[in-house]
């Protein structure tokens, strides 16, 4: 009987260790696995894009590769030999110190004196990164083989071109051939975003910039402002953005000045009606034409195929390149960078480089050969004299997003794309909630735009650093 018992316990035993062990053996084939599908270690094209994709349609999935392209190879990639290194957090650390610094300065500088800084660059960064990815492709000019995405309908009206060019010249100075426009841009708009009074949002760094543009694309995919609810969230959806995503990227509407052209058609002829828009709250519209007084009610729209139509998914995008709007709060003590060595360059005084103490131009002789002249004179003088109205229209400084959101709950949206949140139940669920918590819109919003920034990026020799931001290496 004792004997039984014994020998009982014992194949229990036995058991039990043959459990664990094959405990043992599945995590480590599974682990092997894991390693094998993650390898980066590659000359195939096909892997590596299946992984930037997979990583820029969500930023947790893009923590998780990064996370295991850094564990491979100490963090670098190979191609033909020769190690490169994929996107992570301070990119520059080495390389160029000074760059986040420096870009962050900048636009600081130039929006105490132009508040439409702020919103020029989060609308570029926007087209940019909507076609194609995030790649500066947006930022090239015509060129033998190349055609420029500047001149699509929806681009034409888009600003901020001079500010990039700007923060790219110091930066050539600082550190030649090192930085990218992609990433120039990005974090520019970040910084926009924050003196809007927006979110701070973490970015990752080392994009590289593209070699080509894709103008035809930008005219037939940039969504529009005459879109139905359906047709922007069949748009954003193409681009990996989910419902609440989309609502909440809207939310950027909350700053700069939106011309006539773009809602003219909502005053007068809304859908060849010779009626304004319904939705229109009367008061609003009676504001709306006061503000377009010098607009004819039967003024096209800039290109034949965007007449009209309320629903014309290709009209070209509303322009948020104006001025005065929350722009003014202060931005928050973060500076903005990872690395503490992220500080503005030893020569850069708040202001860019100049001949004299006093001039604010740039020197005529930079040390890149290949940089391009700009006049800050110009730039800070420019202004926009096209009629249209400005967001903060009443005054209001709710906080960035809680007036766009409220103006939608009294049908005061000022583009036809925007008042169609209301039009659907779920949307109208989340315009409500950002209206009512501005700590959610925040919180959302941040998250919407590390996404957005991470789409489609190009990295290694997927693509190039340009000396000159409008013209490919």
């Amino acid at each position: 009987m004792l004997t039984a018992i014994y020998e009982l316990a014992m194949m229990r035993r036995v058991s039990f260790l043959v459990f664990l062990l094959c405990i043992v053996i599945s995590f480590k084939n599974q682990n092997a696995d894991t390693k094998k599908g993650l390898s980066i270690t590659t000359t195939s094209t096909t892997s590596r894009t299946f992984s930037y994709e997979y990583a820029a349609s969500d930023p947790s999935a893009f923590q998780v590769v990064a996370g295991a392209l850094f564990l491979s190879d100490d963090g670098k990639l190979e191609e033909g030999g020769e190690p490169y290194r994929s996107m992570e957090y301070d990119f520059y650390r080495d390389s160029c110190p000074q760059a986040e610094g420096t870009i962050r300065t900048m636009v600081r500088y130039l929006h105490k004196s132009r508040s439409d800084v702020a919103p020029a660059l989060l609308r570029l960064v926007f087209h940019d990164c909507f076609i194609e990815g995030c790649d500066a492709s947006i930022l090239l000019d015509d060129a033998e083989g190349v055609d420029s995405e500047k001149k699509s309908p929806p681009n034409e009206s888009l600003k901020g071109y001079d500010v990039i060019n700007i923060i790219k010249e110091e930066l050539e100075e600082i550190c030649p051939g090192v930085v990218s426009c992609a990433d120039i841009l990005a974090l520019a708009a970040r910084e926009g975003v924050v003196l809007a009074g927006g979110p701070f949002y973490p970015l990752y760094t080392g994009r590289k910039d593209s070699r080509l543009a894709f103008a035809d694309i930008a005219t037939l995919e940039l969504p529009s402002p005459n879109a139905d609810l359906s047709e922007t969230l069949a748009s954003f959806a193409s681009r990996g953005f989910d419902l609440r995503e989309t609502v909440t990227l809207l939310g950027a509407h909350s700053i700069g000045v939106i011309h006539c052209k773009f809602f003219n058609n909502r005053l007068h002829n809304f859908g060849r009606s010779n009626e304004p828009d319904p939705s229109l709250d009367p008061d609003f519209l009676n504001l709306l034409r006061s503000k377009c007084r010098n607009i004819s009610s039967t003024s096209p729209t800039p290109s034949p195929p965007y007449a009209d139509s309320p629903s014309s998914s290709a009209a070209p995008s509303a322009n948020f390149d104006g001025s005065v709007s929350s722009s003014s709060a202060p931005s928050p003590n973060f500076d903005g960078s990872f690395s503490s060595s992220a500080a503005p360059s030893p020569n850069f005084n708040g202001s860019p480089k100049s001949t004299t103490a006093l001039s604010p131009a740039f020197d005529a002789s930079p040390s890149s050969p290949t940089a391009s002249i700009f006049s800050l004179e110009a730039l800070l003088a420019s202004t926009f004299d096209e009629p249209g109205i400005n967001v903060t229209y009443d005054g209001h400084q709710g906080g960035f997003g809680t007036v766009y959101y409220r103006s939608l709950l009294q049908n005061r949206g000022v583009l036809y794309a925007d008042q169609q949140l209301m039009a659907g139940e779920e949307t109208g669920i989340w315009v409500r909630a950002y209206a009512s918590d501005v700590s959610l819109f925040r919180r959302d919003f941040a998250s919407a735009m590390m996404k957005l920034s991470n789409l489609r990026v190009l990295t290694g020799p997927m693509g190039q650093i340009r000396l000159n931001c409008s013209k490919g290496a």
